[in-house]
């Protein structure tokens, strides 16, 4: 059962990880004052978890006892879209896409850094409160007027091309999310496009080149090496 260790007026996070030693590190780590812990150490735990505490958001361990992460993942996904951080020993890239295809929005490999994960939390947290249909979007120097279909880099207006436009639309929509090759070609070429990864690569280096400042070394689109591409939220 799930076990709380802060003030639920504070944003839920729930930890999923059969290790008890993992567990009391999260804790640890966690137990700032900033956020209400609650623990599930299974997969069917953290499905009943998710139900009755209602997280704000998720850590969840792929190597379950009784469900994998991924299932664990999918589940939630069929009615829910509360943030889902994968901490995982997985490393290969074929499992961090099908973690974050089957609806993960961030993906760390153990061992990881405190502050780096609590960055992650916060970014998540951000994300799921800002309002779904907000016509602006901002952050360090590069501005998205969806309302508008206006795109500006440090005050000057950049014209893009339709698909650079909605390419950049969804990375935005998703700021802070990495979204996998598949998931960007299904939405911005269709399944036609799914084994086609060099149309997107050309696309993401075109439009790096009208935002970036250094496309050699990007500040806002930001790669995930094998998985996909994630889109720098200050805010």
């Amino acid at each position: 059962m799930p076990t709380e260790k802060t003030s639920t007026n504070l944003p839920r996070i729930l930890v999923v990880d059969d290790e008890a030693a993992i567990r009391r590190f999260l804790r640890a780590a966690l137990d700032t004052g900033e956020f209400s812990l609650h623990e599930a150490e299974n997969g069917h735990a953290a499905l009943a978890a998710a139900t009755a505490v209602r997280p704000d958001i998720i850590l969840l361990d792929l190597g379950l006892p009784d469900m994998d992460g991924v299932e664990v993942t999918r589940r939630i996904r069929e009615w829910s879209q509360v943030p889902i951080i994968v901490l995982s020993v997985r490393e290969r890239e074929d499992d961090k896409v099908e973690a974050l295809d089957a609806g993960a929005d961030d993906y760390l490999t153990k061992p990881f850094g405190v502050a780096e994960l609590v960055a992650r939390i916060r970014v998540s947290l951000r994300r799921s409160l800002r309002e779904p249909q907000e016509p602006v979007f901002r952050t360090g120097g590069l501005e998205m007027d969806l309302a508008r279909r206006r795109v500006l880099v440090e005050g000057g207006e950049v014209q893009l091309t339709p698909t650079e436009y909605e390419l950049l639309r969804l990375l935005v929509t998703h700021a802070g999310k990495v979204l996998t090759h598949g998931q960007i070609l299904r939405q911005i070429w269709g399944v036609a496009y799914m084994e086609q990864p060099h149309v997107l690569r050309v696309n993401i280096s075109n439009l790096r080149h009208k935002i970036e400042k250094d496309p050699s070394r990007p500040r806002h689109i930001l790669t995930e090496p094998g998985v996909g591409y994630r889109l720098r939220s200050d805010d």
